[in-house]
């Protein structure tokens, strides 16, 4: 199936300008044109749009995007130091989880101190944040 560019878009959940960006980055192809000149996008394009939202989504740099295209495409200039992308990305993320974990464990404390009672006036979790400010 084919698409223009504006259902391309209402198929992705992005808009037209986030689509031409796109396109102005390389990251995606240049579409064929219709004789009147309006850009024709091929199922691919769908896939193609989908995969960099995700990444997107999961903290990748649309240059980072790139690359990880690059190994889709068999682009052997992309491709370059892929190794050592992938061990420094790797490095990144376990950085984040231990971020996470250590928010996970600061939550479930406060959570610890939270009657569980809508109506009161004060707020312990609140308390507690502000004593730890202090200390």
């Amino acid at each position: 199936m084919n698409y223009l560019i504006s259902e391309l878009a209402d198929k992705c959940g992005v808009n037209k300008e986030t689509i031409r960006y796109y396109e102005r980055k390389g990251l995606l192809s240049e579409p064929a044109r219709t004789t009147a000149g309006y850009r024709i996008y091929a199922d691919d394009s769908v896939n193609r749009i989908y995969f960099i939202k995700r990444m997107q989504e999961l903290g990748f740099s649309l240059g980072e995007v790139d690359k990880l295209l690059g190994v889709v495409d068999k682009d052997n200039e992309r491709c370059m130091d892929m190794y050592e992308f992938v061990v420094e990305k790797i490095d990144e993320v376990q950085q984040k989880i231990s971020d996470l974990k250590r928010i996970e464990k600061m939550l479930l404390n406060l959570k610890e101190c939270c009657p569980d009672e809508k109506t009161i006036h004060h707020c312990p979790i609140i308390e507690t944040l502000m004593k730890q400010k202090k200390a």
